[in-house]
Formats: C-alpha cells, sequence, structure tokens
C-alpha cells in the first residue's frame, strides 16, 4: 500500500465540500502549532477549572486563594505541554531549559497577578461577579496574553 505524501495545506486551497482525512492531515500540518496550543490551552483551563473546584469548593479554601492554587498547577502542566507539544522546543543545556522555564513561569505569573488572580479578585470582590462567570472570563484573557509571550518570548526560534 502506497503512503501518499502530505502536503501542508491553508484554508484559502480547502474544497469544503470534498473534506476528507488528507485535507484535515494537510490542514493540521500548516496549523500544527495553533491546533496544539489551542488543544493544550483548552485540557490547560479543564486542569485550572477542576483545581480550583477541588480547592475551593472541596477544601473550602477562600475563593482568592484557590485562583491562585490552580493557576500554579495549570502553569506547570502548560509549561510541560508547550514545551513538549506546542513549541516543540529544544534546550542545549540545562542552563537553558532553566532560563526558558524560569521565562516562561515569569510570563505566566504577569498574566496570573493580571488576569486569573487580580482580574479575578475585582471581578467577585469589587463588582460580585459569580467566581465561575468570572474564572470563564479570565481565562479567555490568560489563554490570549499566554501565546502571545510563549509564541514571540519563551519558545521564539532561534535563527
Amino acid at each position: 500500500m502506497d503512503k501518499e505524501e502530505i502536503k501542508k495545506i491553508t484554508l484559502k486551497e480547502v474544497d469544503f465540500k470534498n473534506i476528507n482525512i488528507k485535507t484535515l492531515k494537510g490542514l493540521y500540518l500548516n496549523y500544527k502549532e495553533i491546533v496544539n496550543y489551542l488543544v493544550f490551552g483548552v485540557l490547560a483551563t479543564v486542569v485550572n477549572f477542576v483545581s480550583y473546584y477541588i480547592f475551593a469548593r472541596m477544601f473550602k479554601i477562600d475563593e482568592v486563594l484557590s485562583s491562585g492554587l490552580s493557576w500554579f498547577t495549570s502553569v506547570l502542566f502548560a509549561y510541560i505541554t508547550n514545551k513538549l507539544f506546542v513549541f516543540d522546543s529544544k534546550t542545549e543545556t540545562k542552563k537553558d531549559l532553566i532560563k526558558e522555564c524560569i521565562s516562561f513561569f515569569l510570563a505566566r505569573v504577569a498574566s496570573g497577578i493580571l488576569c486569573d488572580v487580580g482580574t479575578f479578585a475585582l471581578m467577585i470582590r469589587v463588582f460580585n461577579i459569580n467566581d465561575i462567570i468570572a474564572k470563564i472570563v479570565t481565562q479567555v484573557m490568560v489563554v490570549i496574553v499566554n501565546y502571545i509571550f510563549s509564541k514571540f518570548i519563551i519558545f521564539k526560534k532561534q535563527k
């Protein structure tokens, strides 16, 4: 059985009336980084929500503290998946690995303080918005900010 080589294709090249597995594979190859980022971003968000629920509802920890703990849990998950599956980052030395990891966590601290904890606290404490709705809003913000940091600063490809 011959395996036909799958080539990258763009959305402009797709015949939407005749989509097949080869077309889907070609689209995936062309948009792999974005697709993987979204998939693992959704999974990181699930980790964030599940850990938030565990901390806030099961362990009865304050909502803001629970949000911070769930942020840390999801950042750890995100670093591993972004490095391995999204940006396919290769680090040559331990120093490079440590630098990348610290950069990742510092960027997440910035987005975490601004969006996941700060905006969340503002929404539930000042504006009295439901904590689950506040989590949804802050997670959308976090995904956008984190992609920008990851793509253009942390995991940028060396020329």
